[in-house]
């Protein structure tokens, strides 16, 4: 009869890391994010990932609210008010699997909370035990201004020195960050807000973090923010009205060489697309596809990212495949990069878990490596096995 040998080590440990020690561990440092952002965005393409649902490329589950609830402790819909976790798994030098939890409530703001709330998770996966229970909301903001810094790195040019921003809020403080590391040279920002108390929370942030802006100046229009930008970010909360209540770019307002970065909502003149005059790219063309079997004909009615809308008149003969274009390819020197000083740019981001886990795999790794958090025990061994 053969002996069976006992497990080595039952024992789990893994790691709290508040949000200050996130910011200990380099959560922060936008220049390192895109980088593995870019990383990022190249194993999607090449298919070394999974997320959820049956095309592996589901942002998750997600919990709402009914409008009139019928029962007593249930709330009733809100603006952003959610609840949604969102897992993925990541190959290449990563190998981990993780998921965001968050809840989102828009009137968390009269709190002075940040809308939405994100605690992450991340695992081993081989085993599934945990590695790490991370707070996630400067996780999940610099992930996603990142992702807008992969087209700046490789689509801007190089002598750009007027960043325009439609929306600065927390996302938009993110592509600012991350478009004002790769583009040292921008040395002015014109930024239309709600108000002017918008304009300076923005600016209060901004100008201490980055002495090289000399003006932040309040737009009264997003017409005179595009006139002005070399590269232009809109990041605002997609509107319930649907497409015609979202901001509006006319192509005339645009400068020759221009990068437009919309991780958000916007809208253009479908003319501008179908005639040649823009170049469009997209973070990955799976998502999209993804969305299209999620939403049908409605995903660019319910996100607002203007990469949805590429899909629809794809899908109407309005557009051909080649027309657009993945930033892993120009990553990856597959196309070219940036092909003149005029060439008008557009860059849809629509944001995936992946992204997530990547950037809370790297940060978990420093935090290890430098003994940055809490080390918690979650068994010695396991009541049940």
């Amino acid at each position: 009869m053969r002996k069976v040998q006992p497990l080595s080590d039952q024992t789990i440990n893994f790691r709290y890391l508040s949000e200050p020690d996130m910011i200990d561990a380099g959560v922060t440092d936008m220049k390192r994010c895109v980088d593995v952002m870019e990383e990022t965005l190249v194993l999607l393409r090449q298919g070394d990932f999974r997320m959820a649902g049956p095309t592996a490329m589901s942002h998750g589950a997600m919990i709402d609210f009914p409008k009139e609830p019928q029962f007593e402790n249930m709330p009733a819909d809100g603006p952003d008010r959610r609840f949604m976790a969102m897992p993925a798994y990541l190959g290449g030098r990563f190998g981990t699997t993780g998921v965001k939890w968050y809840g989102s409530n828009l009137t968390n703001r009269e709190k002075d909370l940040p809308r939405s709330i994100h605690l992450f998770n991340l695992n081993d996966t081989d085993t599934g035990a945990p590695l790490a229970v991370m707070s996630g909301n400067l996780l999940s903001a610099y992930r996603t201004g990142a992702i807008p810094g992969v087209a700046v790195k490789h689509l801007a040019r190089e002598d750009s020195r007027v960043l325009g921003i439609v929306g600065p809020g927390v996302i938009g403080r993110a592509v600012t960050e991350a478009t004002l590391v790769l583009r040292p040279g921008i040395n002015r920002i014109v930024v239309k807000g709600v108000d002017e108390a918008d304009v300076q929370r923005y600016a209060d942030y901004i100008q201490p973090r980055f002495p090289q802006i000399k003006t932040i100046e309040a737009a009264d229009s997003i017409e005179e923010v595009a006139r002005e930008s070399d590269i232009m970010t809109v990041t605002v909360t997609t509107d319930a009205s649907g497409s015609e209540a979202f901001p509006y770019i006319n192509h005339d307002w645009l400068k020759p060489g221009a990068l437009l970065l919309h991780p958000a909502a916007v809208r253009y003149n479908d003319e501008f697309f179908t005639s040649g005059d823009a170049r469009m790219v997209v973070d990955s063309w799976r998502l999209y596809d993804a969305w299209a079997d999620e939403y049908a004909n409605q995903a660019y009615e319910n996100l607002g990212i203007v990469g949805t809308h590429w899909h629809d008149l794809l899908t109407d003969g309005k557009l051909q495949a080649d027309q657009i274009e993945e930033i892993a390819d120009i990553a990856t020197g597959t196309i070219p990069a940036r092909q003149n000083d005029d060439e008008i740019i557009l860059y849809s981001a629509g944001g995936m878990p992946v992204e997530d886990v990547a950037w809370a795999t790297d940060i978990y790794r420093t935090a290890v490596e430098k003994n940055i958090g809490t080390p918690l025990n979650l068994w010695e061994t396991p009541a049940l096995s």
